[in-house]
Formats: structure tokens, C-alpha cells, sequence
């Protein structure tokens, strides 16, 4: 908690109140522990409620780009735009806020699944929750659960499968009500049948929303606009 992020904020950092497209501009960037061209002259752009899928193998530097995009790192080379202008004028925080993520590895912390579920957005009602659990298929595997909405899902959602974490992810999402969804490999560990409910969650999760999809599985990317 201590640690102190690689970026800070300019002085005159503005809040992002609404996205409307990302750039990026021959974009390059080499790790700082010296791993040199993780990513080489990258250019496209996400804007309206497209959908952008990067594909290929593993260490191509796809996460790179989320990372970046997140502000976690600055780029070594070239521009990243949000509404045309240079992602270092918007607030790290608020750009943040604009975007909601599913990952292969999902986060949970070892409480119950419905305060899991409040940690994207804390002011959501009861029916709200319950309404993003039931659009992200989450809410047919809880009901047979112990303690329902109540019961605990272990340390890092160790009592849950990979299939039941992603739903709950997704729910997540959908509670955040993002303008961005970024998915990294947010189905490649799962059985087929997992796949479908979690294919179909996501389905909901990106209507009319962009959307930044990172794939091996061309099964996944099939539905996307580039």
C-alpha cells in the first residue's frame, strides 16, 4: 500500500467524464527492467461501441497494451489519445473508472460472493446486484450455493470454479457499468460448457459498450468489428 506508483498525475490532470475513443499512435514500449520492445509501432483505434480483438501467442505484448492503456506504464514511443487528446491529461483514476476489466485470473477477495459482488460499485441496491448476477448467468450457480448471496467464497474464490469466478467477474462488470470493457483471455481456461454461460455473459456485459478483446480462441473473437 506503501509502494508509490511509476506515474504520477500532472498538476493539471483533468477527470475523464465520458470516453469516447482511444488512439493509439505508433505506439512502442520497453519494460524498465530492460526487456527491450515489448510492443513496436502499435497503431488503432476503439471508438462507438466497437469491438477490437488482438490475437496471438503468448509474450506478443497484448497485456502490454492494457497496461498502458490503464496507465500503469507511460509509452516509450508515440501517443496514446482518449477524445483526441494525450491519455496524460485525464486523471489516472478517473480513466480507471470508464473501464471494466475481465481477466483469466479473477480477484476475489474471502468474503461472501454479494460483497464481492458491491466492491465494483458500492451504491448499487440489492436489485441492482441481483440483475448483474442474472445477466452474467452467475446467479443460476449461487442460488444452489449453501448461503446463496451469503456464502463465502475462500481465499481468492478458492470454493468457486474458474467458470463460476469469471460470472461473478462479469457481474462485477456489468455493476461498474463501464464504457470500456477490456477481456484478456477471459475464457481460454475454461471447459466448453463453462465457456457457453460465460460466452453468454459476456454477450450482455458488451452490448453498446467498446471493447478491447485479447484471445488465443478465435471462437471468442469472432463477433468483433477489427
Amino acid at each position: 500500500l506503501e509502494t508509490k506508483p511509476i506515474l504520477e498525475d500532472k498538476s493539471d490532470a483533468l477527470p475523464l467524464v465520458a470516453l469516447e475513443s482511444i488512439e493509439f499512435k505508433n505506439v512502442g514500449f520497453s519494460y524498465p527492467d530492460g526487456k527491450k520492445g515489448a510492443i513496436k509501432n502499435i497503431s488503432f483505434v476503439i471508438e462507438g461501441n466497437k469491438t477490437l480483438a488482438l490475437v496471438g501467442p503468448s509474450g506478443t505484448g497484448k497485456s502490454t497494451i492494457t497496461k498502458l492503456l490503464l496507465r500503469f506504464y507511460e509509452p516509450t514511443e508515440g501517443q496514446i489519445l482518449i477524445n483526441g487528446r494525450d491519455v496524460a491529461d485525464f486523471t489516472q483514476e478517473s480513466i480507471r473508472q470508464q473501464i471494466g476489466m475481465v481477466m483469466q485470473d479473477v480477484a476475489l477477495f474471502n468474503t461472501t460472493i454479494s460483497e464481492n459482488l458491491a466492491m465494483a460499485n458500492a451504491r448499487a441496491s440489492k436489485t441492482t446486484v441481483l440483475d448483474a448476477a442474472r445477466q452474467a448467468h452467475a446467479d443460476e450457480f449461487i442460488q444452489d450455493l449453501p448461503k446463496k448471496y451469503k456464502t463465502l467464497v475462500g481465499e481468492r474464490g478458492i470454493k468457486l470454479s474458474g467458470g463460476q469466478k469469471q460470472r461473478v467477474a462479469i457481474a462485477r462488470a456489468i455493476l461498474k457499468d463501464p464504457q470500456l470493457i477490456i477481456l484478456d483471455e477471459a475464457t481460454s481456461a475454461l471447459d466448453s460448457e463453462s465457456e457457453r454461460l460465460v460466452q453468454a455473459g459476456l454477450g450482455k456485459l458488451m452490448v453498446g459498450r467498446s471493447a478491447l478483446v485479447i484471445a488465443h480462441r478465435l471462437s471468442t473473437i469472432m463477433h468483433a468489428d477489427e
